[in-house]
């Protein structure tokens, strides 16, 4: 059908041209780069959901942080591998005051973005225990942690929580512990893509099987306090961001400035790791270190190998950021409610249109608005309804390309649609309706 928003001959030919074989499993850069191509030669702007990017201006208190810092002279300045003394005290401050737990400054380490951090927690981790060679996802998840397993050569084994959600999951969990190979679990929470959000009892279950079975969970924060559910943005007063460090000690978390702080484009993240695994000796490290205590050989080892440290200027910015938020005065879940707002009014235009919400659930309430969601449309494969909607102007990325088993879906990210698109996109997906009704 070439009744289509944006010209059906151009954006046939650019996905020729592009080379990629199929659409549907495409990354998400070449999905950019394709629409990139689609937008320069038609003019026409796409409502782009495909990129998981913040759509705020930075925090300034990280902005100016930062220039005085770099005005300090700190540019020449080799940065502690283990970290700048102000970040880590506030690290361990924010830890306390926001998840309610006690992790010590010495345990919070700086990473280029939180995506380094998990690079450098699997490569230590997979050599904590010669016995465990697995790590184990619950998917969805974010397609490069996967791409970083391929990367390091290491064995990794997933599932989907879509049918394993409350007591499920506990069987779930317990098949795979049991083989004794798994040495980590990774998830995120809230989650990317589907953005559904464990509960308690499922976070309780998580817990126990890991002290249970001795495995670490590699909780992904990257999403901090971003079910707006609740309301996660006072420091010291319930309720906390939930997490599986109330459950367990064999935790290692991972909390980004990317998008509650909307500082993505510094690169800076943080490990947080529990007293009990930063102090963990095994001297099975000492096959590729020269310590066999897992903390320092996660820093000295790993950390030092992948970078030398953190940019030193970035760590000013992130300590003043988390100063302010332990201090009360900047509350930084209230400036990335947009992302919920705009999530509630995009879903509703989606379903009145006759999309699906694939995963739509946490357990037995609804899931939150938040910087993801995920559709469907009847009829369609996800591969193919990503490549029917570029006709439309509309971008997204597959679901199988983040371990999800539920083919049919996308995940689709609110963060770039301006508001001032909300009408494009209305008109956009009745004529998507029109020209693929619904059979009943």
């Amino acid at each position: 059908m070439n009744d289509t928003p944006i010209n059906f001959e151009v954006v046939s030919r650019h996905i020729r041209e592009s080379k990629i074989r199929s659409i549907g499993t495409a990354s998400i850069r070449e999905i950019k780069k394709l629409i990139n191509g689609i937008e320069n030669e038609t003019g026409e702007k796409f409502i782009r959901m495909e990129m998981g990017v913040p759509g705020l201006p930075p925090a300034e208190i990280g902005v100016q942080a930062e220039i005085e810092a770099l005005k300090r002279g700190v540019a020449a300045i080799y940065p502690d591998i283990e970290g700048a003394p102000v970040l880590k005290k506030e690290a361990s401050r924010f830890a306390k005051l926001f998840l309610d737990i006690d992790v010590d400054e010495a345990n919070c380490i700086p990473t280029v973005g939180s995506m380094q951090g998990g690079f450098a927690a699997f490569l230590t981790l997979s050599k904590l225990n010669k016995e465990r060679d697995t790590s184990l996802f619950i998917d969805p998840g974010f397609p490069v942690h996967r791409q970083q397993q391929i990367v390091l050569g290491l064995k990794y084994q997933s599932f989907d929580i879509y049918e394993y959600r409350g007591e499920k999951l506990r069987d779930k969990l317990e098949s795979y512990f049991s083989t004794g190979k798994i040495h980590s679990v990774l998830y995120s929470n809230p989650n990317n893509p589907s953005w559904i959000c464990f509960t308690e009892k499922e976070l309780k279950i998580i817990g126990e099987l890991a002290t249970k079975y001795n495995v670490v969970i590699i909780e992904d924060l990257a999403y901090f306090g971003m079910d707006f559910r609740k309301d996660y943005g006072h420091p010291g007063q319930p309720p906390y961001q939930p997490t599986v460090a109330k459950y367990t000690d064999n935790y290692l978390l991972l909390v980004s400035s990317s998008k509650a702080f909307s500082y993505a484009g510094q690169r800076i993240g943080l490990m947080l790791v529990s007293n009990k695994l930063f102090n963990m000796v095994s001297d099975d490290l000492l096959r590729y270190y020269s310590t066999n205590i897992f903390g320092r050989a996660l820093i000295y080892g790993t950390v030092y190998a992948l970078s030398a440290g953190t940019a030193h200027s970035t760590q000013f910015a992130m300590a003043a950021l988390l100063k302010a938020a332990n201090d009360g005065t900047y509350n930084f879940v209230d400036v990335v409610k947009e992302y919920g707002e705009k999530a509630k009014i995009m879903k509703k235009m989606f379903l009145d249109n006759g999309f699906r919400i694939v995963y739509d659930k946490d357990e037995n309430a609804p899931i939150a608005d938040g910087f993801y969601f995920t559709i469907s449309y009847p009829g369609f494969s996800g591969e193919k309804l990503l490549e029917e909607l570029l006709y439309y102007g509309i971008s997204a990325i597959a679901l199988s390309i983040t371990g999800s088993e539920r083919l049919e879906g996308l995940r689709a990210c609110v963060s770039l649609v301006q508001r001032s698109q909300f009408p494009d996109l209305e008109v956009r997906l009745k004529k998507f309706s029109e020209n693929h009704p619904v059979v009943s």
